[in-house]
């Protein structure tokens, strides 16, 4: 009896999958997306209806053929890729392609990876969303006609290598217009007064000055701060009111893509693209000893706070356990979505309570494990009853003064009995956030614990202090903000944010300055650019209405070739005002700063290895430097021609090991290098540069032979923008071109046309797979150890 063929897009997801099929299923990955737009050309007939031509991604040629192979023994083919645009139109390229083969083609769709999920799905099989095609069909050529129409222009007048995109380059817009207004800040000078006071009952607590007279004022100097200290000092300070109010406090609703990211971020430090990393990881299953392969969350790629009656009554049975009946609201709690949401998709929540994180703990790695927590606490806690706080207030006089304190005292934790540690980490975030915000602290009254006091009591004066400050500008964007902000404004949608930041950073238009988005002048100076000449395209608003736009094409509210016609009208009339701008690509890119050898401007100019800085006098002078400061660490290691310090130093291949002294020592550590990359299975080791006993050169783990990674392809910092992926491979072949790869998914970039203009013609024979069985390249690594063990 034949088989039913079903298809999903990972490994690891189909190996959970076949878990909860019978014999009767055969479950193969797709490895992603199988066909794609031309990389040679734009690939789509702007004159025939926009009409696009998709072509079978080059490394999915043999996957192809063993599908159609399988799907012509089959009895059925079931398409179960993920639930959104995406998988949708993964679906329907591989229907494409069987459908002669096979025409029995149904969609499985589930959004989480159960034994109760899958068997649904596969109980009520259906066909492919066309509606949900057309918006990601869309999407693709909006960004095609971006990218490839626009950039082309960038090349011409600024310089080449250059990118826009529909979406990236307005994120880029947010974070160099914060960039000019933290420049164009102006600070005021303020002052804080604030009294320590002692009530006849402890604590001693903090009370702030706000009001003079009963006003709310503003100290601008020292000598009025000054005069103010010396009159509070001659009243005596009276709490002239009590004010006591109970308010309840609401849990937070389960996570959505962007605040699963933004928590992420701030708890535990993870950069959006290893959250959904390590998210994906947790949905589509991991190895759980006996267990088996268990999907642990429902989908990650959510904007739906949405969950499922069974779920609700689940959480509900499990707190009622494990807290107690008075931890249950009296009425279910609904929190309400977005209106944009796609309800149809569910919150991101654990899938199986009766896996708590103490449970799995043992089976996942440090950071599967604590994202997990996070995901199971909110979603438990969001079922939870509300926390009953009373918040008390002191009004305290000084003759014309007034100060005020402020305390809570919880009198029922509720979901802050689960969630409380997690609230006040969070929090302290946020207070810092908007505490930068704020240009008005003298108005933030102190908040702490307060004492029982009575109305009419006089307080002790214990000290009086008084504080100059400066106003601050907004802060610049961190992933975390970045992602709200985006959200916000509707700019983008989740599986959007984490491929954005990557690419802003890949490109070279923003770096992290202490974990925050700088723009660089090249950045700054392609957003003015676009901004003036392609005006609405990259208006915020704009922006916001095509992603709407979008969810009415997935909603079959809108037609598609009347969004595309529309916007194609728009971006034909800004291209034809850009070909009239004059190129600046001779003289180069402009910048602020000044040649520190002869004080003329510098201007950021093309080279044979990327971009740098040069002095505008060239050739009268020949000042440059990189566009981006050099990484310099220093490592516990003397130069063994000099004796120098040995620093870590990043040049165009990457990190090496060389002496601080250069140019007067040239000394370069070559054999065994340590990269200062992070391995790429988190074990916690580094990146080391080995080599073999027949002198071939390999990339490893330090921790060696704990963690057994390796690979004879360069590993390269940089995520992978299609799957967030954390590192990419870089392939050096000897007929071919220099490319990045990804090993997880179909990414490829070729180094010498970053545009992917022109098509790579490699044959499948070159691209050999780069990480060797185990056994094999265990004993490469354990021979490279051994040999550096005889030479120490």
């Amino acid at each position: 009896m034949a088989k039913s063929l079903v298809i999903v897009e990972s490994p690891a997801k189909a190996k959970t999958v076949n878990r909860y099929l019978g014999s009767g299923y055969l479950v193969k990955a797709s490895m992603g997306h199988v066909c794609d737009l031309p990389k040679s050309k734009l690939g789509v007939d702007i004159k025939n209806d926009f009409k696009p031509t998709y072509q079978i991604i080059p490394e999915r040629r043999p996957l192809v053929a063993e599908l159609k192979k399988l799907a012509s023994e089959s009895d059925q083919i079931i398409l179960a890729a993920d639930p959104d645009r995406e998988g949708e139109a993964i679906s329907w390229h591989i229907s494409q392609l069987l459908e002669p083969v096979n025409q029995k083609i149904y969609r499985a769709v589930f959004y989480e990876i159960t034994e109760r999920a899958i068997k649904e799905a596969f109980s009520r099989l259906g066909a492919l969303d066309q509606n949900k095609i057309n918006a990601q069909q869309t999407r693709r050529i909006l960004d095609r006609l971006v990218g490839y129409l626009i950039s082309p222009l960038l090349w011409k007048k600024i310089g080449r290598g250059l990118s826009a995109g529909r979406v990236q380059s307005v994120a880029l817009r947010l974070i160099c217009d914060r960039e000019k207004e933290i420049k164009d800040f102006k600070a005021e000078e303020y002052w804080t007064i604030t009294a320590n006071l002692r009530a006849e009952n402890p604590p001693e607590f903090k009370a702030t000055l706000v009001k003079l007279e009963g006003k709310k004022f503003r100290v601008t100097d020292g000598q009025q701060a000054q005069a103010i200290l010396d009159a509070c000092r001659q009243f005596p300070f009276i709490l002239q009111k009590i004010q006591v109010k109970a308010k309840k406090k609401n849990p937070p609703a389960p996570y959505i893509t962007s605040t699963m990211q933004q928590e992420a971020y701030r708890l535990l430090h993870f950069t959006v693209k290893k959250t959904m990393s390590v998210a994906q990881r947790l949905y589509e299953g991991l190895e759980l000893g006996e267990l088996g392969p268990v999907g642990l969350i429902t989908y990650m790629r959510t904007d739906s706070v949405r969950i499922s009656e069974v779920a609700r009554q689940e959480a509900k049975k499990y707190i009622e356990e494990h807290f107690g009946s008075e931890y249950l609201p009296a009425k279910p709690i609904i929190h309400k979505s977005r209106k944009t949401a796609q309800e149809a998709h569910e919150a991101i929540r654990p899938t199986h309570l009766d896996l708590p994180p103490a449970r799995v703990k043992p089976f996942l790695k440090k950071e599967e494990y604590e994202l997990y927590r996070l995901i199971w606490n909110r979603f438990l806690a969001s079922q939870m009853s509300p926390a009953d706080i009373k918040e008390t207030q002191f009004e305290i006089s000084a003759g014309p003064y007034e100060f005020q304190a402020r305390g809570e005292v919880v009198k029922f934790k509720g979901f802050l009995a689960l969630y409380e540690e997690q609230r006040l980490q969070f929090e302290n975030g946020e207070r810092q956030e908007k505490k930068q915000e704020c240009e008005d602290e003298a108005s933030l009254a102190e908040t702490g614990t307060l004492p029982i006091g009575r109305e009419g009591e006089v307080l002790a004066l214990v000290d009086l202090q008084s504080k100059q400050n400066f106003t601050q500008p907004l802060p610049r964007y961190t992933e975390a903000t970045l992602v709200k902000e985006l959200e916000a404004r509707g700019i983008g949608r989740p599986s959007t944010y984490a491929p954005i930041i990557s690419t802003l950073q890949n490109r070279t238009y923003v770096v992290k300055d202490e974990g925050r988005f700088k723009p660089t002048e090249l950045g700054m100076y392609v957003t003015d650019f676009l901004v003036k000449y392609f005006t609405e395209l990259f208006d915020y608003r704009f922006t916001a209405r095509m992603e709407e736009q979008l969810d009415r094409i997935s909603d079959g509210q809108a037609n598609w070739l009347e969004v595309l016609r529309r916007y194609y009208e728009l971006l034909e009339k800004y291209l034809q005002q850009g070909q009239e701008t004059d190129s600046i690509k001779k003289n180069g890119i402009p910048v602020e700063e000044k040649c520190p050898k002869c004080g003329r401007n510098l201007v950021i100019k093309e080279g044979r290895y990327g971009r740098f800085k040069a002095c505008s006098g060239y050739p009268d002078c020949n000042y440059k430097e990189s566009l981006l400061k050099k990484e310099t660490r220093t490592i516990e290691a003397k130069c063994p021609l000099c004796g120098s310090s040995l620093v870590y130093r990043r040049g165009k291949y990457g990190t090496f090991i060389a002496c601080s002294n250069y140019p007067r020592c040239k000394y370069i550590h070559k054999e065994n290098s340590d990269t200062g990359l992070p391995c790429p299975l988190g074990c916690g080791g580094t990146i080391v540069r080995r080599k073999t006993r027949r002198g071939k050169y390999f990339y490893g783990c330090s921790h060696y032979p704990k963690c057994r990674f390796a690979t004879w392809d360069e590993i390269v910092n940089e995520p992978c923008p299609q799957c967030g992926v954390t590192y990419l491979l870089k392939k050096a072949t000897k007929k071919g071109k220099p490319y990045l790869y990804c090993q997880k998914c179909d990414y490829v970039r070729y180094l010498n046309d970053e545009q992917n203009l022109i098509e790579a013609k490699i044959k499948e024979s070159q691209r050999q797979p780069t990480v060797k069985p185990e056994e094999e390249i265990g004993r490469a690594v354990k021979s490279s150890v051994d040999s550096d063990e005889k030479r120490n």
